[in-house]
């Protein structure tokens, strides 16, 4: 019984402690991922947007639906959007083939066709630049298709 004991109340201590020096390898961790997030936005573009999502509610089918998303390049680097898709050829993005430079904005146009589409969509943009890393999480677009 007494053996039970001593068993138990040690696995109690290497559970306390491994709590504690995990919790601090995370601190590290979230420390040093600060850091080289704030380092790689020096000498870089940064693709920042206004509102990632935006909902046209209750469309017809059939019907083409288009909305310019904004953003701003908030690094220090000219911002130059290489390319930008979505997952099917129903929604189709335009974006400036210019350079945008450092605190200037520009607009994102997506634009959605709803032919042969029928309930709830949701669509997402991914884009690729010259930023780091050089895929930017883009803005997406949601409706509800009705017949009509």
């Amino acid at each position: 019984m007494q053996r039970y004991l001593l068993l138990f109340v040690c696995g109690g201590m290497l559970a306390a402690a491994s709590c504690k020096s995990s919790s601090s390898g995370e601190k590290a961790a979230e420390s040093a991922a600060t850091h080289a997030g704030t380092a790689t936005a020096k000498g870089t573009a940064v693709m920042s947007f206004e509102k990632m999502t935006h909902d046209f509610g209750r469309i017809v089918e059939g019907e083409k639906v288009e909305y310019s998303f904004k953003f701003t390049n908030t690094g220090d680097k000219d911002l130059i959007i290489l390319n930008a898709t979505s997952s099917c050829g129903c929604t189709v993005p335009e974006w400036p083939k210019e350079p945008v430079k450092p605190g200037a904005s520009g607009y994102m146009k997506v634009i959605f066709d709803s032919h042969g589409k029928d309930g709830y969509t949701e669509k997402a943009i991914h884009i690729q630049a010259n930023t780091n890393p050089p895929d930017v999480e883009g803005p997406s677009i949601t409706c509800t298709v009705v017949k009509g």
